[in-house]
């Protein structure tokens, strides 16, 4: 029989149970939130979705932009046994009609930021906020409003940690993005493995995310596994920018920094990075893409707060590799996370020695039950608790290395070259701040083209001997793009596709 296990009882409403709903939860602007009046105002949304016709096991889309109306919202609908899914509030039109119609979702939440776009996608029926209710649509409904006006009481439904309830959308950045279906284990287990025996997490802390909330990377590490040690998160709805990130550390004084390597490498290059005091923070994690080693020395040398560098995906829930505080590997990311197993293989499925390239198998507690309606990707990338990762690894002295994807490798001459080999190079280059390669094809043959952010004036010619001083002759980028910003998923991933898009 599957254990009881209800998410937003255990997250959240225990901690007033036991006594400690006067702890804040969360820090919005000038506000902060304490578990109680994040708990009633839970309730209050909970009742809400159930009076719109919300029920056990069916699907909510937020597109609401970070604060405590989208977490409390987030655990309204997990407290009654919906499934949660999310979704980047600065999204067009159409990729807006392509999440409608592809969760089928029941109730979709807008605000005043995504309710243009969803009405120009033919969205109908919204439960909006933050819009005067003279400005809705038929149909629209005043969901603050709504919720203001509702109990405060909730009875949580008889979820178990075997139900499903929470979509995490692949990232897009090789496709249409797909859900990743978790069942409640998988969040309840990534924070025991994760949270609390890498991180450390301890009640004290205040963890600010660079990443926007609807990225599980970043909800999961402000919203969720904080209230797990009844620590705190902060959460602010502005697009995430070097400057607001240095402002935000030095209002709240955070002692975790959820980061990724696009916002490192902008943090490092800011002309005032070095009278920036980052003295409260005790780590700063990164994820979502590879932490390239040149970022990571330059991060060091520039602010020295320790980097716990990981990998994990919407496939496995969050993290299964990671450094650990104090003890990181430069270069690599780490060693499985408690509970998982990780195995570089060949195309066959077998095992590859260290020293070899291959695709990383992981088993663990927290991988999904699918993709939702892909049946046969699907059965390419699950078999039960064990996930065949699209991205290739290597392993030296128990520690796993990212070579990229096996999609964006590049075959120069005959010999497979990893793009990220090339770009930490370029990175090395005092005068490069960000760096992508990807392949031209050029009389049939692929050759690198190196895509690159620049501080200060450097030719394409000193680049491309910056490289051939440094790697084999076969790896120097033969076309030298100049920038002012490489384009980046919503997640903050590098967008390779727009890249090899360009002429």
């Amino acid at each position: 029989m599957s254990e009881p296990f209800n998410l937003a009882t255990h997250f959240l409403d225990r901690h007033v149970a036991a006594g400690r709903g006067s702890r804040t939860a969360l820090v919005v602007g000038d506000r902060s939130v304490s578990y109680d009046e994040l708990a009633r105002l839970a309730d209050r949304v909970g009742n809400v979705l159930l009076d719109a016709g919300v029920r056990r096991g069916q699907r909510v889309l937020l597109a609401l932009s970070d604060g405590d109306e989208f977490v409390a919202t987030w655990y309204g609908a997990q407290k009654i046994g919906a499934v949660t899914a999310e979704v980047y509030p600065f999204l067009q039109p159409k990729d807006y009609a392509y999440y409608l119609g592809y969760t089928e979702a029941v109730a979709v939440i807008a605000d005043a930021v995504t309710l243009p776009a969803l009405r120009e996608a033919g969205a109908t029926g919204l439960l909006v906020t933050g819009v005067p209710e003279d400005e809705l649509l038929p149909g629209e409904r005043p969901f603050r409003s709504l919720v203001d006006a509702a109990p405060d009481v909730l009875e949580a439904a008889p979820t178990t940690v075997d139900d499903i309830g929470i979509w995490k959308f692949t990232t897009g950045s090789t496709g249409a993005p797909k859900a990743c279906v978790h069942p409640l284990r998988s969040a309840k287990e990534s924070f025991e493995r994760y949270a609390v025996q890498v991180l450390g997490l301890r009640e004290d802390d205040r963890v600010l995310a660079v990443p926007k909330l609807f990225f599980g990377y970043a909800r999961d590490l402000v919203a969720l596994f904080p209230f797990g040690v009844g620590a705190a998160g902060i959460a602010f709805p502005e697009r995430s920018t070097a400057d607001l990130v240095f402002e935000l550390i030095a209002r709240h004084r955070p002692t975790v920094l959820v980061n990724v390597p696009t916002m490192m490498s902008a943090m490092v290059a800011h002309p005032d990075a070095a009278s920036q005091d980052l003295s409260c923070l005790r780590m700063t994690t990164s994820a979502g893409e590879a932490l390239p080693p040149e970022l990571h020395r330059k991060w060091d040398a520039m602010f020295g707060v320790p980097v716990v560098d990981g990998i994990g995906s919407s496939e496995a829930y969050h993290i299964y590799l990671s450094n650990r505080p104090g003890s990181a590997r430069l270069g690599t990311l780490g060693t499985p996370v408690p509970g998982y197993t990780a195995e570089v293989v060949d195309e066959l499925g077998n095992l590859l020695p260290d020293g070899e390239i291959g695709p990383l198998r992981v088993t663990g507690p927290t991988i999904a039950l699918e993709y939702h309606g892909d049946a046969e990707k699907s059965a390419r990338t699950f078999d039960g608790d064990t996930l065949t990762s699209g991205d290739l690894f290597s392993r030296s002295d128990g520690f796993f290395r990212h070579h990229g994807r096996a999609d964006a490798l590049l075959k120069v001459g005959g010999v497979f070259v990893a793009p990220g080999e090339i770009e930490d190079c370029l990175l090395g280059h005092p005068s490069v701040v960000d760096c992508a390669v990807v392949g031209q094809e050029v009389d049939g043959l692929v050759l690198p083209r190196a895509y690159v952010v620049t501080r200060a004036s450097v030719t394409a010619d000193e680049l491309k001997d910056h490289v051939k001083a440094r790697l084999a002759k076969h790896k120097y980028p033969r076309e030298v793009v100049f920038m002012t910003e490489l384009p980046r998923t919503a997640n903050g991933k590098l967008d390779r596709r727009a890249l090899a898009g360009r002429s």
